[in-house]
């Protein structure tokens, strides 16, 4: 190291070369007009595996982008090597504006959003109606959250051959949220795939739930050409162990009657909803929605003074309604564990 003495002179100064001449910064950036449109399939460690043309490529999101982030569902514009070759890259420069956006976070004082999907237009809430036992909480978290993103909820309860479906669907009648119920025998025999399979036609639907209820054995039978690895339930526990790591968009093999998407994603043992604000999940009743008019400033539509009583009273809508709504309401504020 050179040490100075009290008089250096100019051999003792380093001088930084001369940037003089290297191409300046700029904010502006290019507009990429050979870009060609794609669709994120999965996700993994940074790469994404993308639909371009009918074909699948792998992608990373250009450095344009700064922090947008880039996930399954996303309709995106791709340039680069677009062959599809073993250890080609394209680069993701644009994403499109999002027609909805599921979000959830780790629990209810997170306030770190992970988005589930975009562009989904359907929530597939499966649940088993035993091995594991059913968690009401849980599922009513679920609709919470698809109906702040605007997404049409489908309650699917597999292992019917286990235990009844009645008492369960009892108790969600009031919300109006279409169901269907199915059973082993027939997931085997294809049965069950071809009922679930005539409510996704021309949609994209995702597909949660907690692991062990059969929902990657169901999208397995719904797109038998990309089976997904599945586990057991722990018999002592009453858990399923997570196979599901990332989720994944996969189309349904029947095209030429309108075709449709399946996102499979990871099993979850909760669903927070820290991101939802309380104030629109009325938006998913619109039979108590103009009932709110004669409510206060700021009414949590659940304590005194709130003009939804006022409403049901007059017989404008059902009291089983308004409990649905202020359940659904009072989950956003409890932990599903509780």
């Amino acid at each position: 190291m050179r040490r100075y003495g009290k008089n250096p002179d100019e051999e003792d100064v380093r001088v930084r070369p001369s940037r003089k001449g290297s191409r300046p910064r700029t904010s502006i950036r290019p507009k990429h007009e050979d870009a060609v449109p794609g669709m994120v399939l999965t996700v993994d460690r940074g790469r994404l595996t993308c639909l371009v043309d009918g074909r699948t490529i792998t992608a990373m999101k250009a450095r344009e982008l700064g922090r947008k982030g880039v996930v399954v569902g996303d309709r995106v514009a791709i340039v680069g090597d677009l062959t599809g070759g073993k250890d080609t890259l394209a680069r993701i420069v644009r994403v499109d504006p999002r027609s909805s956006v599921l979000r959830r976070t780790a629990d209810d004082d997170d306030p770190y959003e992970r988005v589930v999907v975009a562009n989904a237009d359907q929530l597939a809430i499966v649940t088993s109606l035993a091995d594991p036992e059913p968690r009401p909480r849980l599922i009513d978290r679920c609709l919470v959250a698809a109906f702040d993103a605007g997404l049409t909820p489908l309650l699917v309860l597999t292992k019917s051959d286990l235990a009844p479906a009645g008492t369960l669907l009892a108790a969600y009648e009031p919300l109006g949220v279409p169901y269907l119920v199915t059973n082993r025998e027939e997931l085997a025999d294809g049965a069950a795939a071809d009922r679930v399979r005539e409510r996704l036609t021309g949609r994209i639907t995702a597909f949660v739930g907690h692991s062990g209820v059969g929902k990657t054995t169901l999208v397995n039978a719904l797109v038998p050409d990309h089976r997904r690895a599945t586990g057991h339930v722990n018999a002592v526990t009453g858990r399923g162990r997570h196979t599901t790591t990332s989720a994944l968009a996969l189309p349904l093999p029947d095209a030429e009657h309108g075709g449709g998407w399946v996102v499979d994603t990871p099993g979850v043992r909760s669903f927070g909803l820290h991101h939802v604000d309380p104030s629109r999940v009325i938006n998913a009743f619109p039979d108590l929605l103009p009932g709110t008019e004669g409510c206060p400033r700021g009414c949590g539509h659940d304590e005194p003074g709130c003009a939804l009583d006022q409403w049901v009273a007059e017989g404008h809508a059902s009291p089983d309604r308004l409990y649905s709504l202020r359940r659904l309401l009072s989950a956003r504020e409890r932990r599903e564990g509780d």
